[in-house]
């Protein structure tokens, strides 16, 4: 299996002036590249992590899938996404950053099943309510 999360960079970076995304940004971030790190352990062949800067498409570097919406009658594509494609080329792509959260924590949960070191990751105060949700 192959994952990979793409979010804002501007967002990651805190330039957008939305203190809330900037942390679920980083949180995403940071759980993704716990579960790179240990990914061998659950099975997965590669987790990549883009980041997306503004004027960019929002395209792809590892696995093509984008997902779009309309939005004041024009197309807008989605900068901030989680893509899985399994050994049989099927994909699932989570846009909504409650669920791209949900799946990176399970993933550190099934971690943490595999190994006796501490694959936790501090979760934000927005993140950790965005889970509880």
């Amino acid at each position: 299996m192959r994952m990979e999360l793409r979010v804002c960079k501007h967002c990651h970076d805190g330039e957008h002036g939305n203190p809330e995304k900037t942390a679920v940004t980083r949180d995403m971030v940071r759980c993704a590249k716990r579960v790179r790190e240990y990914k061998d352990l659950i099975g997965l062949d590669s987790l990549y992590i883009t980041m997306v800067e503004e004027g960019e498409p929002g395209g792809a570097e590892a696995l093509p899938a984008i997902v779009a919406s309309i939005q004041d009658d024009q197309i807008s594509l989605s900068d901030t996404q989680l893509v899985m494609e399994d050994d049989d080329g099927n994909m699932l792509v989570y846009p909504e950053p409650e669920d791209i959260l949900e799946v990176l924590t399970r993933n550190i949960d099934q971690l943490s099943e595999q190994t006796r070191q501490d694959v936790t990751v501090e979760l934000s105060e927005e993140g950790s309510e965005m889970l509880t949700r």
